[in-house]
């Protein structure tokens, strides 16, 4: 398996403050939404599969009910992305029980196969509908022990998907794990992660975005690729060796794939991957897809609050001899 015990270590000790379960984290990442097109969008809109899968731990010592909040579900309106008319339905579903994330397919990048393994908890499927426009919907409530419970999370597993049913517009929203189903109260110690990250940038080169993929100890290489990037700027990776590597970035409606090698210094570390836009021309509404793979093609985890904290490059590690 790509996690190990030593994670389950490293959970406890940051387990204080992982107090936000907004997602995308404000804090950490700067991610103003999520994204999915219906499934008749053409990719070069920034969706290349209309489906986003995202899991959320509970810790195994949290018993009391647990609610997951989506901010503005429906597809019409201020935040969202019109091609033409508004046309689009978006369906959300949360998923526990047994195989919800142990199942290979869940795991992937794309929704093929069993992806949507585990026992259906709930479901509902958003139009271009008013009352949910910049509003929050609430799933729920879930008794934790509906979730799966993974050994090497410490906590039950529930998984949402949201994919795109029918049109071709883009759907901008955003999650939170919460403890009320009318307020946005974290669950203590919850964390939350992706395989793949389909997001909005800001239209405001000011503003830096990441995700944090975690490199556990038996990572030698990984492959990152993204997609859609519109070549607007660059994108970084940021470690407790690197200072902010460049990686080859993408223009529109095309993959580019970065390979690097993991010094024995960032295992069982999280990385920084760092979206920084350009100045001019100032490219708007840019949407992105990002995913890593370990040596053994399997994804690794994007985790909302990064494991151990945000990386921070260590000069005496990234600084090594020149050998001739």
């Amino acid at each position: 398996m790509r996690f190990t015990f030593l994670l389950l270590l490293i959970l406890p000790c940051f387990s204080l403050n992982l107090f936000s379960q907004e997602v995308p984290c404000p804090k950490d990442e700067n991610i103003p939404y999520l994204v999915t097109f219906g499934p008749d969008a053409c990719p070069s809109w920034g969706d290349d599969d209309f489906s986003q899968a995202f899991f959320f731990v509970i810790p195994e010592a949290h018993t009391q009910p647990v609610y997951i909040r989506v901010f503005d579900p429906d597809t019409g309106g201020e935040h969202d992305e019109i091609n033409g008319f508004w046309n689009t339905k978006i369906n959300f579903s949360v998923y526990g029980g047994e195989g919800a994330h142990s199942d290979p397919d869940a795991q992937g990048v794309d929704p093929v196969g069993n992806y949507r393994s585990g026992n259906l908890m709930a479901s509902r499927t958003f139009g271009n509908e008013p009352e949910w426009d910049d509003k929050w919907y609430t799933f729920g409530p879930f008794n934790p022990a509906e979730g799966e419970y993974q050994e090497q999370f410490g906590g039950n597993v529930f998984k949402v998907i949201a994919e795109g049913v029918e049109g071709n517009d883009g759907n901008m929203y955003r999650y939170f794990l919460s403890t009320h189903p009318e307020q946005n109260i974290p669950v203590e110690g919850a964390n939350a992660f992706a395989y793949e990250y389909t997001f909005r940038l800001w239209n405001d080169a000011e503003q830096i975005s990441s995700i944090f993929p975690y490199i556990d100890e038996h990572t030698i290489y990984v492959e990152i690729r993204n997609f859609d990037w519109d070549y607007d700027g660059e994108i970084r990776v940021i470690s407790v060796a690197r200072q902010g590597e460049l990686l080859t970035v993408s223009g529109d409606d095309e993959w580019k794939e970065n390979r690097l090698e993991i010094l024995p210094e960032e295992r069982n570390t999280s990385m920084q991957i760092q979206f920084r836009k350009q100045q001019d021309p100032l490219v708007r509404n840019n949407n992105v897809v990002v995913n890593i793979r370990n040596q053994y093609d399997e994804a690794l985890p994007f985790y909302v609050i990064p494991i151990g904290g945000v990386p921070v490059y260590r000069y005496g590690i990234g600084v090594r001899p020149r050998r001739n």
